[in-house]
């Protein structure tokens, strides 16, 4: 009886919790403060900024549009507010790097100036055409709050030969794409055009009623485009899929592939982001080119419950290939976790998260995912700590860092999976997260609760644990992986404080697991297996900050935990930041 009360009192959680999700949770980039859009930063607070996350030095962005490699540079646009810390008045702004690290920003790239995009210059993407000769696609908005009519525009750079592709021309024969039969509010977001061989594509993003769509649509010329017959895909349940993007994935190996290359072993990627939810989900699966149709293979989820790039604050990502590096780069956005009062008092909001490189597992499920090479970078002092046992319910500082701005990574092992504790099947009818909410740091298990205690106070009154915990079923071992909130701030109100949970498929055989931890005064990235789940959180410690943030490993389990190795390094500061 008991159990069936605390199963019921979880689904009621879970009820509520969805219902949160659509109030506070990862927004996307459409909730309007007319009042608030146009209050200009007079003084930008520096408590709980970045040091080593992009973000401009005030006001607010959001999606990071078609990044792209062109004559030596990196180049990053995205949705930016130059007149406010909440969203608003949008305009493409345009960062360039050498490294990825490194920014310096330029005018915006595009803003609303035509009549069709006279109410807003929303997500898009761009794509270098034969002879080195870069286009952008975005959708313009035409008719204003709260129709908000969308068509799709093109944009070219006034001079080709200027790397830096200072200044974009937006040609009078836009639009280039319309909605005929399309949901016209909700019909946007072009992604990265791919090449058969005789067309260019497309995909925009929409949904008909509560079924999700990606329209395909498809050019001789790129300017004259004509929609298929079909969807390249779609799926019943899911709502607006905002800032689709699609592209191939090698069987093997952990190079990149260029967007338009296609072949009999070649995988693909479909991501989808869920305006309903504000998540992400993605399916590996077969692209049928000949009749423009793409079918996810029978071991990724189609749908809600699919695989994420990232199970915490994340949202409207983009992938690009880098010729330079022959690797696909992953760029998402971190919204704030406050209240838009709170962004507007210290006067900035969002981050855009330190990029990834990601390639296909093989065991050709899902994708791997890791911070960039470059962002070594910026690794200063380094701690080394091996061969350290954690008994139930000990904790252990890693001293000699800077613990509010750090990159920790650490190989944990255990002798014996015995002490697993047995995964309840009821709560396979909850997403992770609950049984992370349920199941926390503290509560003491077999195997685990073990992991990180991040951006905590000396007496931890508050930290933010990123943890793993062991279950065993009668055929099999489940992983979850939890980055939980909760205890993250003594404030008391205007903070949402989520626990973010995902499983993580990895072969314990070895008895060993990894974690890595990005941690910047207000974002915790963590990757578990070697960046098999991902997590990301958003948080807002009152004591913990600047040099009196610490950082702890800890175990919680009945199953002693061994630290194999633990590195953590001090992290500085670009030397060139992005100057909006």
């Amino acid at each position: 009886m008991a159990l069936v009360t605390c199963f019921n009192t979880i689904l009621f959680l879970v009820f509520i919790f969805s219902l949160d999700v659509n109030i506070r949770g990862v927004e996307a980039s459409h909730q309007v403060f007319p009042e608030l859009q146009s209050v200009s930063a007079v003084n930008v607070q520096l408590v709980h900024r970045t040091g080593y996350h992009f973000q401009p030095k005030k006001h607010w962005i959001n999606d990071p549009n078609g990044p792209m490699y062109y004559k030596g540079f990196y180049h990053l646009f995205y949705q930016y507010n130059p007149k406010g810390a909440v969203w608003g008045n949008i305009v493409w702004a345009h960062s360039i790097s050498k490294d990825l690290i490194n920014w310096v920003a330029l005018e915006p790239a595009i803003f609303p100036s035509k009549p069709f995009d006279k109410y807003g210059c929303w997500s898009g993407s761009a794509t270098v055409l034969p002879g080195g000769k870069p286009v952008i696609m975005y959708t313009g908005i035409v008719t204003p709050s709260p129709v908000n009519t969308q068509v799709q525009n093109f944009a070219v750079p006034a001079n080709y030969s200027d790397p830096y592709l200072r200044e974009w021309i937006k040609p009078d024969n836009n639009p280039i794409v319309r909605a005929r039969s399309e949901n016209s509010s909700s019909f946007r977001d072009p992604t990265t055009a791919w090449f058969d061989g005789v067309h260019w594509k497309i995909l925009v993003g929409s949904r008909r009623k509560h079924r999700g769509i990606a329209y395909l649509y498809r050019s001789r010329n790129f300017l004259k485009w004509t929609k298929a017959k079909h969807p390249l895909h779609s799926k019943d349940r899911t709502g607006m899929w905002e800032c689709p993007d699609f592209y191939p994935v090698a069987p093997k190996g952990m190079n990149g592939l260029d967007t338009s290359v296609t072949g009999q072993d070649i995988k693909h990627v479909l991501k989808v982001s869920l305006d309903s939810t504000r998540y992400e989900y993605y399916t590996v699966g077969e692209y049928d080119r000949d009749n423009d149709i793409y079918v996810p293979d029978n071991t990724s989820v189609d749908g809600w419950a699919g695989l994420r790039y990232d199970y915490g604050n994340f949202y409207a990502s983009k992938t690009f290939f880098d010729p330079d590096k022959q690797r696909r780069i992953l760029w998402g956005w971190a919204n704030e976790s406050d209240s838009k009062q709170d962004d507007v008092q210290k006067g900035w909001a969002g981050i855009q998260l330190i990029p990834r490189k990601l390639w296909l597992d093989p065991n050709g499920k899902q994708l791997i995912q890791w911070p960039i090479e470059e962002i070594q970078l910026l690794r200063g002092q380094n701690i080394h700590m091996g061969s350290q046992v954690l008994n139930m319910g000990e904790h252990i500082e890693v001293k000699g860092v800077t613990a509010a701005q750090a990159d920790v990574d650490a190989t944990f092992s255990f002798k014996s999976l015995d002490r697993a504790e047995w995964f309840d099947p009821n709560w396979a009818k909850l997403d992770a997260l609950d049984v992370c909410d349920w199941m926390g740091s503290t509560v003491r298990g077999g195997l685990g609760p073990f992991g990180f205690l991040t951006l905590a106070s000396e007496k931890l009154e508050e930290y933010t644990p990123v943890f793993f915990r062991v279950f065993k079923t009668k055929d099999k071992l489940k992983v979850l992986m939890c980055s939980d909130a909760k205890r993250s701030s003594t404030t008391a109100e205007g903070l949402y404080k989520p626990p973010f949970a995902g499983y993580v498929d990895v072969d314990l055989s070895d008895k060993k697991i990894s974690l890595r931890s990005l941690i910047d005064n207000s974002v915790v990235e963590s990757f578990g297996a070697h960046g098999r789940t991902c997590i990301t959180s958003r948080v807002y410690p009152k004591i913990a900050i600047y040099n009196n943030a610490h950082l702890f490993v800890f175990n919680n389990g009945t199953e002693a935990i061994t630290i194999d190795s633990l590195d953590a390094w001090s992290m500085k500061a670009p030397s060139l930041m992005n100057n909006n």
